[in-house]
């Protein structure tokens, strides 16, 4: 089966199961603090996990698109992809593990014709620790069903990836227990990270066993978690059940299942299926790219796997983020467009790729993807001219890099700490580097190299938690009482300011709130008196926190609500409506929600403690409930 046909199939499966089909949302996630960009199919649907209700009722499905960035380097196998997409569907308090289990299981055995030999599944040991017990439940269901297809079901300890390396399977083996660090799903990880007002619970991971040999340098034997590339993982079931509390952990009101599996791996396990290949850079998602590749570089894929397989992940994920609106730049999700883009640029000059011609290969891009994701097409010369520009910038990049080299050389070695510059000032790959140092007979210091990278990464790590945390930084209840706040404070800004203000972004924590919203000039503390005095009026005079759903294109056109970066929400959105006991509407506002449900459950004083320029056109307030 072809991609398009297996996500097809997928939601038809799902939907004749009593599943609403929703759109994707766009790669920026809403009020999601852990990432810069949608990575999973669950953090669109956050609000309704915790127990909001979904417009669209409890049975959802979707193909989300999704980007990893921490991917990037991993990208060269036969399996890793920076963007992709997660098939999803999502019960809200309905059904739970038995059905989840065996539609999962039937999707793939019986509608996509995966050989059931071929599949694993792992599953939780249990945390001591925490309190938390193995899922039997799971394991009592896998044993079922593959029993009902005539293959092996005993399972295994396995524990922790180092203990599988040792261990290895036995014969007969097909159902693994894995500890908290590979089983268990919450945004945080593993039981012991996840803060207070965090929601969790265990999971159950399929893998697709491509047979191919193992390699010993990931660990003595193979299993299932392997990182060799005979595995290779294609969904994930979170039963998402638990909730971090002060003092442990407790059920959830509702219990509910969150499924994701990837696209592209489903559909390579099916071409492997067919005809033996272990490939998902082979697959018809990837096909059109080799193609025009081939075609402009007169080379060969098998004889260039880790060009093109860079080109054609880098390529694809650029198309999709600037489609959504996220163009090349220096900082946040524009520096990440910037970087597929110059390192696939970097690759195509080495296959030899006509300069001018690189921008073209969106097409293959585009048209493969327009139909289920019509934004593409609508948008496919902002895209090209897009690419094409931070092409030509960085080929005037490369020809001042390409002078300090000159200079370097000259000195008669190129030290790891050159190559470290050449790479961060003037965005030279190491392999250009040390391709330049080989043809003038210079070796580079790789491992020295290597150790300034790692630093750097760590710092950019840490650096990014802090620069790039926005929206919520949990579920607790401070927090919803902050960012109901937030909806109080654009409402007085608008009431004060003017209907020119909308909310420009913002940073919620459980011990304040940081709001960024359009204003031209700096606002004056007796301004910003009146606007706290506005704010504590209305928590004073109480009233409900309502939702109400609608589609987006109501909403949008209604001028009584509120609403910012609408291109993110898909075409069912909630309203929150904010009504004073006094019948007074303080705030109509579109947003992802959660919020406290009622004015009376925020506690403490508004009072702003800072007001300050957050960008051009872009003013700041940090404000606290004391």
């Amino acid at each position: 089966m072809s991609g398009n046909e297996i996500r097809a199939a997928y939601l038809k499966f799902m939907e004749e199961r009593g599943h609403t089909i929703v759109p994707s949302s766009a790669l920026v996630p809403e009020n999601d603090p852990t990432t810069l960009f949608t990575g999973s199919g669950m953090q669109p649907l956050m609000p309704f996990l915790m127990g909001e209700p979904h417009p669209k009722g409890t049975r959802v499905v979707d193909s989300q698109k999704c980007f990893r960035a921490e991917d990037i380097e991993e990208v060269g196998d036969n399996r890793h992809t920076t963007f992709f997409e997660m098939l999803g569907n999502w019960s809200f308090g309905d059904y739970f593990k038995e059905e989840q289990l065996t539609w999962f299981y039937s999707f793939l055995t019986d509608t996509v014709g995966l050989d059931p030999e071929r599949l694993y599944v792992t599953v939780f040991q249990g945390d001591e620790e925490h309190d938390l017990p193995r899922d039997t439940d799971s394991v009592a269901i896998w044993q079922r069903l593959f029993d009902e297809k005539g293959v092996s079901n005993e399972v295994a300890d396995i524990g922790s990836e180092a203990a599988g390396g040792k261990r290895g399977i036995n014969d007969g083996e097909r159902i693994f227990y894995y500890d908290a660090k590979k089983n268990w799903w919450s945004r945080a990880g593993k039981p012991a990270n996840m803060p207070v007002g965090e929601p969790g619970g265990p999971d159950s991971e399929m893998f697709y066993d491509f047979g191919i040999e193992h390699n010993p340098k990931f660990g003595t034997y193979c299993h299932p978690n392997c990182d060799c590339g005979r595995f290779m993982e294609i969904g994930n079931s979170v039963f998402m059940e638990y909730l971090k509390t002060e003092n442990g952990f407790k059920k959830l009101p509702k219990q509910n299942v969150d499924f994701g599996g990837g696209l592209e791996r489903i559909v390579a396990a099916s071409l492997h299926s067919t005809n033996g290949v272990n490939d998902v850079f082979k697959t018809d998602l990837f096909a059109p790219t080799m193609a025009a590749l081939e075609q402009l570089s007169g080379k060969t894929y098998t004889d260039n796997l880790l060009a093109f397989r860079v080109i054609a992940d880098h390529l694809r994920g650029a198309v999709f983020m600037i489609g959504d609106g996220i163009l090349p730049g220096n900082t946040e999700q524009g520096y990440f467009v910037r970087r597929l883009i110059r390192r696939a640029v970097r690759y195509a000059d080495m296959l030899g790729v006509p300069e001018g011609n690189f921008a073209h290969i969106a097409d293959s891009v585009i048209n493969l993807y327009h139909a289920q994701y019509p934004n593409l097409k609508e948008t496919c010369n902002d895209i090209k001219t897009a690419i094409e520009k931070e092409e030509a910038q960085f080929r005037k990049t490369l020809t001042r890099g390409l002078a300090e080299f000159e200079k370097i050389a000259q000195g008669g070695a190129v030290t790891g700490t050159d190559a470290f510059v050449l790479f961060t000032t003037y965005g030279f790959p190491y392999e250009l580097t040390e391709e330049l140092a080989t043809e003038r007979n210079l070796s580079v210091d790789r491992k020295e190299f290597e150790a300034q990278m790692a630093e750097h990464q760590e710092k950019s790590r840490l650096g990014a938690e802090q620069k790039f945390k926005g929206g919520l930084a949990d579920n607790s209840e401070k927090v919803l009482q902050y960012h109901t706040t937030t909806h109080l404070l654009l409402a007085a800004l608008r009431e004060i300011l003017g209907n020119h203000v909308h909310q420009a972004g913002s940073n919620i924590t459980g011990e304040r709130l940081r709001f960024d919203f359009t204003h031209p000039e700096k606002v004056e503390r007796e301004t910003l008196d009146r606007i706290e005095t506005w704010v504590n009026n209305a928590i004073t005079v109480g009233g409900d926190v309502t939702i109400t759903p609608m589609s987006k294109v109501a909403a949008e056109s209604d001028p009584t609500v509120e609403g910012s970066f609408w291109d993110r929400y898909p075409d069912e959105v909630n309203v929150y409506q904010v009504t004073g006991n006094d019948g007074t509407i303080f705030s109509k506002e579109l947003c992802g929600g959660p919020h406290v449900g009622a004015l009376g459950d925020i506690r403490g004083t508004f009072k702003i403690t800072k007001e300050e320029s957050s960008s051009a056109g872009v003013r700041r307030i940090k404000a606290v409930l004391e």
